[in-house]
């Protein structure tokens, strides 16, 4: 724990002007990212009695070893630095919204050549429209079922569309008319993306157009007497309506608006989203946060707002198509209905019409059907964090003790809240490779796990499971070494200063490089003493004295520590060895899955993969333009060159890299379809 005296800054160095701050810790990681309109008030309040502080801030301030700040123009300009610093630092102690589930889409692939409508989840994909998000992926694929009816656009995989482009036969949804099968020519690129164009808008809100058209095309179908055409477009306006009464009506003023519901303790809180668009609710999100700083409501409904519409930004500011722009600004909505106002109402209010391009008002629902709308999100809010505390009151018992467990049963000055594990994995000494993951507070953290090709002094692997080990602990410590070194920020030495607080510059470069230069406090490697004592070495040999090391045998769970001639045995039934059991197993499985990745590769090798300048494009380039290897053997270097993206010098190098692979004094082998194959190593 540090005194923050150590590195307070004097106050005349810090400016008035308004701002974003972050503390760092001793290791150089970004612990806490705030915003302020005077700098130098909001920095000297963290510097008080701590006694006086909130027992969060308490921790925050202790933890830290210096604080940086960087002044803006203005304070909406705080605001979206402060969200662009929490999503590059993932500081540990800012308050983070995580879904309590991943929610599907329903999404229209625009920049596609052929737009395809599918159910997507995770991170949103540029010149892709997005509709929802969705409770279940079953709904959507009901209410796409229905509306193909209507508007009958691919919804095949890119596998089936190839398939059917190249036999000249669509797929079922094509012979079924619930597509208007591109694949085979029925419609031109052109009018399908008018068709993915008009479902798009049916989706945003528009809907009575369409009904409106098929009630005329009905009328007309019937004053003609062609009433089966009649009766199938009848057909097609009650599939619309079903379509449409799925979401009921909410707000009679067809309003496009958020609504936000907040319900929480001390400890954590809960908040629900409905997207109402055209006055019907369009899409409903949920999100569960542990208050790790001192917040209130309104400053939690802040920090909301720059997680929900943050993304928004990052497309706008980018250089996204123009339809992604456009989506990211549809994603604004023009009223957003809070349960209480966040602080800097009007800063909010100017960061959110700068994303539209068109006024938005942020208000809290005083009366009538917004008001009880409101309710109701706040009930759902309700229920998700009682429904939270049931599934995690007894996980967070349970890891707290397990991390206890471990402590006392190794002889630990601190519970082991960062545990790295590493493994390794071969078949008879091929393709050696090894892996790293990483738990934090009990849970995995998958964005920082590694993989690791185990070369040997030799570049042909290593003799052993423990010269392995040795050669990975060795890596992994010494780029720890050096990413401390090479940030200047903190000494290799743990005895050295800590880095110094004063001002920085807005652009900071990512953080993802610098995964190394933080340690573990506990290492566990899978294996019994001799695997231990490989790692032990390895963390000897670079001076490294400040991790706590063991390993965890397979045949009878013994916790085997360096050094020592007897396991620490661990009850059965205890937390603290369910949790290395899970860490282990966990490395184990990652590192057979990057084995069997460079195993796949390995055994689909082309004698072309070694050429200079070759990539898999040019690749299939040279295979679609020769028709196999065989042929592009007996093609000379003027002739490789003409083809797209060649020039001769690859061309050369080619030809000299097919010369060397073949035979001595051996005949052209026939042509087969393994040649065809070998040159794109598939």
């Amino acid at each position: 724990m540090a005194d923050p005296a150590t590195y307070r800054p004097k106050p005349g160095e810090i400016p008035t002007s308004p701002g974003v701050y972050r503390f760092r810790d001793a290791h150089g990681r970004v612990i806490y990212v705030g915003k302020a309109k005077n700098l130098r008030a909001r920095l000297s309040s963290y510097f008080q009695d701590v006694a006086n502080l909130h027992h969060r801030t308490q921790t925050m301030v202790t933890t830290a070893a210096s604080v940086e700040w960087t002044v803006v123009g203005t304070e909406v300009e705080a605001l979206a630095l402060e969200y662009s610093w929490i999503k590059e630092f993932d500081p540990r102690f800012n308050v983070k919204y995580r879904d309590d589930k991943s929610y599907p889409y329903l999404a229209v692939t625009m920049g596609e050549e052929i737009p395809r409508a599918q159910v997507m989840r995770g991170a949103k994909r540029p010149g892709t429209r997005y509709f929802g998000p969705y409770g279940h992926a079953w709904a959507i694929r009901e209410t796409l079922d229905l509306l193909l009816r209507v508007f009958p656009i691919r919804t095949c995989s890119a596998g089936v569309y190839k398939r059917a482009h190249q036999t000249g036969r669509p797929c079922l949804l094509g012979y079924i008319d619930k597509c208007s099968a591109p694949c085979v020519g029925r419609v031109s690129p052109e009018d399908h993306r008018r068709l993915a164009e008009d479902f798009c808008d049916f989706m945003a809100g528009d809907t009575q157009k369409f009904v409106r058209r098929l009630e005329r095309k009905m009328q007309e179908a019937s004053a003609a007497m062609e009433y089966e055409q009649a009766a199938r477009l009848r057909d097609d306006i009650q599939a619309l309506q079903r379509a449409t009464e799925k979401n009921a009506v909410v707000l009679s003023d067809a309003t496009d608006a958020d609504v936000f519901g907040l319900v929480g303790d001390e400890l954590e809180a809960a908040v629900q989203v409905f997207h109402v668009r055209g006055g019907r609710i369009r899409g409903q999100r949920g999100w569960v946060v542990e208050k790790v700083e001192d917040v209130t409501d309104a400053e939690l409904v802040e920090h909301l707002l720059q997680q929900v519409y943050g993304s928004a930004e990052d497309v706008l500011s980018g250089g996204a198509d123009p339809q992604s722009r456009a989506a990211a600004r549809d994603a604004v909505p023009r009223e957003v209905l809070v349960p209480v106002l966040p602080p800097d109402t009007d800063q909010v209010t100017a960061w959110l019409t700068g994303l539209r391009g068109a006024r938005v008002d942020v208000r809290v629902p005083q009366r009538g059907d917004k008001r009880e709308l409101a309710e109701t999100v706040r009930q759902n809010a309700e229920h998700a964090l009682a429904l939270h505390r049931t599934r995690r009151a007894g996980d967070l018992t349970t890891r707290s003790q397990a991390l206890q467990e471990i402590q006392e049963a190794l002889g630990l000055d601190q519970a082991p809240l960062r545990i790295e594990c590493y493994d390794v994995s071969h078949t008879q000494g091929s393709y050696q490779s090894a892996s790293m993951v990483v738990f934090e507070d009990g849970l995995p953290r998958k964005s920082e796990y590694r993989a690791f090709t185990v070369r040997g002094p030799e570049g042909e692997g290593a003799r052993d499971d423990t010269a392995a080990m040795h050669e990975v602990i060795t890596r992994r410590f010494r780029r720890y070494l050096q990413e401390r070194s090479r940030l200047g920020e903190v000494e290799v030495d743990p005895g050295d200063e800590a880095p110094a607080s004063g001002e920085v510059a807005a652009e900071v470069p990512p953080e993802k490089g610098r995964r190394f230069a933080y340690p573990p406090n506990l290492v566990v490697v899978d294996g019994g003493p001799p695997q231990v004592a490989a790692a032990a070495r390895a963390l000897e040999e670079l001076g490294i004295t400040d991790v706590a090391l063991c390993g965890l045998a397979k045949r009878l769970e013994e916790v085997w520590l360096p050094g020592e001639d007897y396991p620490v045995i661990l009850q059965r039934a205890s937390e603290g060895l369910y949790l290395l059991q899970r860490v282990r197993d966990e490395a184990h499985r990652f590192a057979i899955a990057q084995h069997r990745r460079r195993r796949s590769k390995g055994m689909t090798a082309s004698v072309l993969d070694d050429v200079p300048g070759l990539g898999p494009a040019r690749k299939k380039a040279l295979l679609s333009h020769f028709g196999s290897l065989r042929r592009l053997r007996e093609a000379s270097v003027e002739e490789i060159a003409t083809v797209r993206g060649m020039g001769e010098r690859t061309a050369a190098a080619v030809v000299a890299a097919l010369a060397a692979s073949a035979p001595r004094g051996a005949a052209p082998p026939a042509e087969t379809d393994a040649d065809r194959a070998g040159m794109l190593g598939a």
